[in-house]
């Protein structure tokens, strides 16, 4: 795992049905090491995403700008693990990932963790508040032969304003590379099944789904994708 860390990478997303993933998995069998921690092979996740009121960290994505950053706090449930992060996307592939220990997930951004992200990122960090938590289980592979990584988040919830969404029956998937790699074997297993990439974040998904009076047109068909997805596995 630390040979793959992979802070500054390229990022491929593939989202998929459980069916179409367990059907590639059985072949990749030979090509990838499953992360094992204390005798578990899926690991929680739960993760709180900071933005401004008006959220224009969303905006500015929904709007396309490739120069954009997301900003949380990542609980690794199953080991107590707490990191805050940034993400800088700094073009269509390329993401820069900045995090530093914390002694818990953070609620709210205290002095030293906004000074850590503002020296990372162009925007006042007063204005940042929470504003999305999201909840998944991953499966990490990692490739015997070549540098990469590749996370397999299920059961992914988001809770805002006391409401709660799944995504029942989705799987999203992440190809992390040092360079954009298309003949590696989970990106040729998954291609198999006619599952192409596709530009998803997360945090923006969530906040679409939990937020109406947001703007969305960027990513109604993301959003169409996702519910005919859920809506095959019910």
């Amino acid at each position: 795992m630390d040979s793959v860390a992979l802070l500054n990478r390229t990022d491929s997303k593939y989202v998929c049905s459980i069916q179409q993933l367990t059907a590639i998995l059985p072949a990749l069998m030979a090509d990838y090491r499953v992360l094992e921690i204390a005798g578990r092979h899926m690991h929680r996740y739960h993760t709180r995403y900071f933005d401004s009121a008006d959220f224009a960290l969303y905006r500015r994505h929904h709007a396309g700008g490739r120069n954009r950053y997301k900003v949380r706090s990542r609980t690794y449930l199953d080991t107590q693990h707490y990191f805050l992060e940034v993400k800088h996307k700094i073009n269509k592939y390329r993401t820069i990932k900045h995090r530093m220990p914390t002694s818990t997930g953070l609620e709210t951004l205290n002095p030293a963790s906004k000074a850590f992200v503002q020296q990372r990122v162009p925007f006042d960090v007063r204005l940042l508040q929470p504003t999305l938590t999201n909840d998944f289980s991953r499966i990490t592979l990692v490739n015997i032969a070549a540098h990469e990584r590749v996370t397999l988040d299920i059961g992914i919830q988001f809770q805002a304003n006391l409401q709660t969404i799944e995504l029942t029956g989705v799987v999203i998937a992440e190809v992390k590379q040092a360079g954009i790699n298309r003949s590696s074997p989970f990106i040729q297993g998954i291609r198999g099944e006619h599952v192409h990439p596709i530009g998803m974040s997360k945090y923006c998904s969530g906040a679409a789904l939990l937020y109406p009076e947001l703007p969305r047109n960027s990513f109604k068909p993301t959003l169409r994708y996702l519910h005919s997805l859920m809506e095959n596995a019910r």
